[in-house]
Formats: structure tokens, C-alpha cells, sequence
């Protein structure tokens, strides 16, 4: 009965949420004319349309690029992964069209992954305006906030009346669609101020532009990195964050959808640091470059590996003596586990606040607090059922079983704990060096804690076991 339930449950899932990349390639391999197959196409979504591609023939997608209509075809690459592939199929005529039609960041972007000499070409055919533009933004870094703005946005000058302002809304908005925010400049551009749509369109004609001119506006500058400014603009949930230039004319701004785009690529780097990387990478980076990104935390990572063998080596005659001491892995493992969690709650907290010295010790205090409680109930737990194991399935004397377990419980409490303000004193180390944070990565925190917990765990079994108990 279950089972025809779940099966039910499925069939409405799929019915809700249909196959539309199969539908687009039936269609396409249908014998529709031309002009009844654009009519269909028309029904799905960009989106829809770009993810059908990987699932047609390159005859099959010759015959898509001629059906739709340039601006159609220019929305439907910007969904693409891997565009290179799909735009190498185009005819330069058609390359250039429909990278005059795309957002200019999109062109950029594109552009710059190819060759010199097809860059140049294909720009050198580009009407003067869009190369403008497009060299505008080639001309940023990648981590410069210049090199994401778009030049799509609505402008007037300030001083003008409310019916001029909405007779330049209106004539702007045939080419630039951004316009729920209206920015305001001064004769030579400089940024004066911005305007909601909403409060332009019911101002009365009598009204003074500066009364709902908005002159307290964020704004960033196109030189800026974008991970020195991407915290003060999340800050933020206005549609666009107009970009400066270092004279303070407005060059572009950054919409709603690219700042979205910048907090996820900028937690990609984030997770990728965790992971000891030092970017991010994706499927097609050559190997020459992954590499090199992984390879200088590793090199780091051996350097302290053989100071953590270096340290087990001082310890050989408590093994050698102590031969039942087993529970290496158990200490490492638990200790490695809590500073990779005080980690990621201290990078969290330092993405979304500036912290100040006295909360920067109460963080410090307060993983202290939760490592050594947490340590304490593994302790205990460990001290019980490691005594109970060496008494039932080892046959030793409780004296000894449980003198082990305690040497194991105790250096347990004492490895969380240290390991709990390592994990959280490491980072804000880092962020007082003006070093990302990030860079404390998982590998590093674990590196460390093995150092502390080896020291711990043995030193202990010396101390008890060999010093005081003379086992």
C-alpha cells in the first residue's frame, strides 16, 4: 500500500515539475516548419531552452541558432555552462550580434576567454558604443568590482523638473531596463544622489527633484576587490549599488542579481579555503592550474605532518611500554572534529560582523566553555566504556583497565578543549594579519589539533601511567 502511495507521490511530483529540456528537443527534432517551431519555443524559458542544449546534436543546435531571433539566442547562451562550445558554432556575423545584444559584463567576460586575435576581430566589428562599453569593463581585474557592473542603468541630471525627469525615464528605458532606480549626477556625472521609481512616478509636477532625491545612497568603487566590499554590500537590499570611478562619476552598477552572484562566488572561495585550496575550481580548469592551487597549503600541511611524527617519535618508550595504548586515532579524530566545527563558527561570525576586542574575547571564551563541556561528557563516556572494554574483551585487571581509560578520558577533555580555542583563535589571528580568515583552512585546524592531542594523549600516559603508577 506504501508503496503505491510513494509511487502516486512521484507521479505528482513529475507532473508538477515537467522534463521541458526533452520537450525542446522533441520539438526540435520534429518536422515542424520554422515558423511553428519558434512559435512553440517561445512557451519555455531561456533557462529551459539553454539546459536543452547538451541534450541535442550539432545539427540539431545549427537548426536552434537559425530559428530563434538574436535577442532570444543572446539570453539563451547567458544560461549556458560552457558557452565557449555553443558560440564556436556561430558564424562571426551572428558572434557579434548577438555579443551586442548580451550584458555588456557577459560580453566582457566572454570575450576575454578567447584568443587575442578573435577578440580583437570580433570587437573591431562591434558598433562604436557597445566596444566602449565592453572595453570599459576588460580594462578591471576579475576581483575588481568594475569588472561585474553593468552600464544598464537609468541616469538624469539634477536641477531638472519632474515632467523632464519622466521624459528621460522614458527614453532611457527603450535601451536600458534597470529602471526602479534612478540615479541623479551633476553636470561633469558625478553621483548626486538616486530616486525610487515609485516615488518619481507620484511626484507631483510641482515637486522639486532633490525633495525625493535620495542623497545618502550606498555606492562602491570600480577599483575596488570585491572581497574588501562585498560585506558593506550585503549590507544593503537595494535593486542596484551604483559603481564610481576613482573621480566619483558613476560608471555602472552592480544589480541585484550580480551582487547575488558575487556573496555565492565569494562563498565558493570560502568553502574552497576550508578545503586547503587556495581558490576555487571548476570542471574544466586545466590541471597545470588546479595544481597549483592545492599544492601550497599541502607543502605547508608536510612541513607540520613531520613535526606531529617528530613529536609521536619522543613517545616510543610509553608505546613500547605501554603497549595496549591504542586509542591514538580515537583522540586525533574527536579533536580534529571540534576545531573544525569552533572553525566554521568563527568564520561565519566574521563574515557577518566586525567584531570588537571585547567580543573578540568572549568568542574566544565562549568555544572554550562549550569545548571543555563537551569534552568533559566524552570524558567521562570514554573513561566508562574504554575501562569496561579492556576489562571484557582484553582481560585486564580493573586497576590497570581503567587507569588507561583514564589517561585516555582526561587527555580527551584536555584535546577538545584546546582544540575548541585553537580553532577559534587561529582565524582571528588571521583577520588581525589582514589575512582571509578562510585561509585557517579544515587541513591546517586538523594539523594542528593532531600536534596538541599527541602531546596531550601522551604526555599524559607517560605522566600517569609510567610516573605515577608505574604500570
Amino acid at each position: 500500500m506504501n508503496t503505491n502511495k510513494n509511487l502516486l507521490n512521484d507521479s505528482a511530483i513529475t507532473a508538477q515539475h515537467p522534463d521541458y529540456r526533452t520537450e525542446i528537443a522533441g520539438i526540435l527534432r520534429g518536422s515542424l516548419t520554422p515558423g511553428l517551431m519558434r512559435e512553440r519555443l517561445r512557451s519555455y524559458h531561456e533557462k529551459d531552452i539553454a539546459a536543452a542544449l547538451e541534450l541535442l546534436k550539432k545539427e540539431e543546435r545549427s537548426k536552434l541558432y537559425r530559428i530563434l531571433d538574436t535577442g532570444t539566442l543572446a539570453d539563451v547562451l547567458e544560461y549556458t555552462e560552457g558557452s565557449e562550445e555553443y558560440f564556436g558554432e556561430l558564424s562571426v556575423r551572428r558572434q557579434v550580434e548577438i555579443l551586442s545584444r548580451q550584458e555588456p559584463s557577459a560580453a566582457a567576460a566572454y570575450l576575454q576567454r578567447m584568443e587575442k586575435p578573435q577578440r580583437a576581430m570580433l570587437l573591431e566589428l562591434m558598433d562604436d558604443e557597445t566596444r566602449r562599453e565592453i572595453t570599459l569593463l576588460s580594462s578591471f581585474d576579475e576581483d575588481e568590482i568594475g569588472s561585474r557592473m553593468t552600464t544598464n542603468y537609468i541616469s538624469i541630471h539634477a536641477g531638472i523638473s519632474v515632467r523632464q525627469a519622466m521624459r528621460e525615464l522614458v527614453e532611457q528605458a527603450a535601451e536600458n531596463d534597470n529602471v526602479s532606480t534612478i540615479y541623479v549626477v551633476d553636470g561633469d556625472g558625478t553621483l548626486a544622489g538616486a530616486i525610487d521609481l515609485k516615488d518619481l512616478i507620484i511626484a507631483r509636477e510641482t515637486t522639486q527633484l532633490e525633495a525625493i532625491t535620495m542623497t545618502s545612497y550606498p555606492y562602491v568603487y570600480a577599483s575596488e576587490q570585491i572581497e574588501d566590499c562585498i560585506e558593506r554590500i550585503k549590507d544593503y537590499s537595494e535593486d542596484s549599488i551604483p559603481v564610481l570611478d576613482a573621480e566619483n562619476k558613476l560608471r555602472g552598477v552592480l544589480t541585484s542579481q550580480e551582487i547575488t552572484q558575487l556573496v555565492d562566488d565569494e562563498l565558493g572561495e570560502d568553502y574552497a579555503k576550508l578545503a586547503g585550496l587556495s581558490a576555487e575550481e571548476d570542471l574544466q580548469e586545466p590541471l597545470k592550474k588546479s595544481i597549483g592551487k592545492r599544492l601550497p597549503w599541502l607543502v605547508i600541511l608536510l612541513g607540520l605532518g613531520l613535526v606531529v611524527s617528530s613529536v609521536v617519535g619522543l613517545f616510543e618508550g610509553v608505546v613500547a611500554h605501554l603497549t595496549i595504548i591504542s586509542f591514538q586515532s580515537l583522540i586525533l579524530d574527536m579533536a580534529g572534529n571540534v576545531g573544525t566545527q569552533s572553525l566554521a563558527v568563527t568564520i561565519r561570525v566574521l563574515m557577518d560582523e566586525q567584531l570588537s576586542g571585547r567580543q573578540k574575547l568572549f568568542l574566544v571564551g565562549k568555544e572554550a566553555r562549550v569545548g571543555l563541556a563537551n569534552g568533559a561528557i566524552l570524558g567521562v563516556l570514554s573513561f566508562a566504556l574504554i575501562g569496561l572494554y579492556l576489562i571484557v574483551l582484553k582481560g585486564q585487571t580493573a586497576v590497570f583497565a581503567f587507569s588507561v581509560s583514564f589517561c585516555t578520558g582526561a587527555a580527551l577533555v584536555a584535546s577538545i578543549l584546546l582544540s575548541s580555542v585553537c580553532g577559534t583563535v587561529v582565524p582571528l589571528v588571521f583577520k588581525k594579519l589582514h589575512i582571509d580568515p578562510a585561509v585557517a583552512s579544515g587541513p591546517l585546524i586538523t594539523t594542528i589539533n593532531d600536534l596538541v592531542a599527541v602531546v596531550t594523549y601522551y604526555g599524559l600516559a607517560w605522566l600517569l601511567l609510567i610516573e605515577l603508577l608505574h604500570l
